[in-house]
């Protein structure tokens, strides 16, 4: 069968998909990647083929002239307590979030490329990130079978059933939903119409730790996260040993990617001056800083992929990013957290109840309390022992490979061709 992905140009959100598009292809499908033109290299550079579309879109620019911490704020409260907010907080959320990121990242010239792309090449079955919506547009127009596929804890679905249930309560001419409005919009201009599983997919293809998934009552494929950092070439010490406990810090890719600095810095690394560790930061210098004012038990280095440094480690610590902490989970690594945005709350929160790591909110971080929790987790037994049974928890879904079949019957249930 033919199968397209779909995601707009985010490499962090995509590198998920990589591992299942892969599976399919050595099935014996045809893939394609469909994407924005900034990303269609890193598509290349996994061996897939990319389907370059429409236009790039203009997130960074958007975030840049936000500037706004309480629109941050508002996004933590509405996918974490979406169940205590009211009609007002809620529709906010969705009427300016879809506004300034969903429409943003998808936008017109790559949602309609994307519906031309698919009616030409009719594919069977399209598999779309999560915030891809384009995908489910193209998907509803062509009759192509489709899932979203999660890379992070499946939250703004469930702040969306919460809005739609107080909808549900309200006057009829009051039941305005900015995200359904949006995308019927779209599908309206393709001669569709809208219908739920535009939003929600037709199932969902969940590489959360079985224990971490939200259950929003949707029909769930789960699969075991497979870690894919992009292109690697692992470096020559990677291949010794440590002689003490090495400690992986880092801010991830995304905001690099946008801002081009990270949200630690390398004056943060002396917190940790005292404590007998190897400590491997991958950290871009902020203006003043240097790589050699780094205390001595610290390296820093541009970047190292997650799959070859942390089964070293003995710990690892991170904002929260879904790439680095589905690494740390695959390989049994405890996790010291420093979540704030979006949904990496709520996957900390997930972490600390598993038993495998600790979490440190914004309002609460110091040198301090960050240098107090790691050496919690480097000296007591029963973070690792958390650690270990979050890694079985992982290994326990099953493989890409072992999902292709049910992939191939739910195609053939789903798809209806136009």
């Amino acid at each position: 069968m033919r199968v397209l992905f779909v995601s707009h140009a985010e490499k962090t959100h995509f590198f998920h998909m990589v591992p299942m598009a892969w599976s399919l292809r050595t099935a014996g499908h045809e893939v394609r990647v469909a994407t924005q033109p900034e990303m269609a290299p890193a598509v290349v550079e996994t061996g897939l083929v990319a389907v370059p579309l429409g236009a790039d879109h203009q997130w960074k620019q958007v975030m840049e002239k936000k500037n706004d911490d309480t629109w941050a704020a508002r996004v933590v409260k509405a996918v974490t307590s979406s169940a205590e907010l009211g009609h007002d907080d809620l529709f906010q959320f969705f009427d300016e979030t879809t506004r300034d990121y969903f429409r943003t990242v998808n936008n017109d010239e790559f949602l309609d490329g994307l519906v031309g792309y698919a009616r030409e090449w009719q594919p069977d079955l399209i598999i779309w990130e999560q915030f891809s919506w384009a995908g489910a547009v193209a998907a509803r127009v062509t009759g192509a079978a489709h899932a979203r596929m999660l890379w992070g804890a499946d939250v703004v679905t469930r702040s969306w059933k919460d809005f739609r249930t107080q909808l549900g309560a309200r006057p009829a001419d009051q039941r305005t939903d900015p995200l359904q409005d949006w995308l019927t919009g779209a599908l309206e201009r393709h001669g569709a119409t809208f219908d739920e599983t535009v939003v929600t997919g037709q199932w969902t293809i969940d590489p959360n730790p079985p224990s971490h998934r939200i259950d929003n009552g949707l029909p769930v494929v789960g699969v075991r996260y497979t870690p894919y950092n992009g292109p690697a070439e692992l470096p020559e010490w990677l291949a010794t040993p440590p002689s003490k406990p090495r400690v992986a810090l880092t801010a991830g890719l995304s905001v690099r990617g946008y801002f081009g600095f990270d949200m630690l810095s390398i004056g943060s690394l002396h917190a940790f001056a005292d404590l007998d560790i190897e400590l491997i930061a991958t950290l871009l210098p902020s203006p003043g800083e240097s790589p050699d004012s780094a205390p001595a038990n610290a390296t820093v280095v541009d970047f190292v992929p997650m799959q070859g440094l942390m089964p070293t480690c003995s710990a690892v610590i991170h904002i929260g990013g879904a790439g680095v902490q589905s690494t740390a989970a695959y390989y049994g690594v405890p996790q010291l957290i420093l979540p704030g945005f979006w949904d990496t709350v709520v996957r900390a929160d997930l972490v600390v109840e598993s038993g495998a790591g600790l979490a440190v909110p914004g309002h609460e971080i110091t040198a301090e309390r960050v240098r107090g929790d790691l050496a919690r987790l480097l000296e007591e037994p029963s973070f690792r022992e958390g650690a270990a049974a979050l890694r079985e928890d992982v290994l326990s879904a099953p493989s890409p490979n072992e999902v292709v079949p049910v992939l191939e019957d739910l195609t053939a249930a789903h798809r209806t061709g136009v």
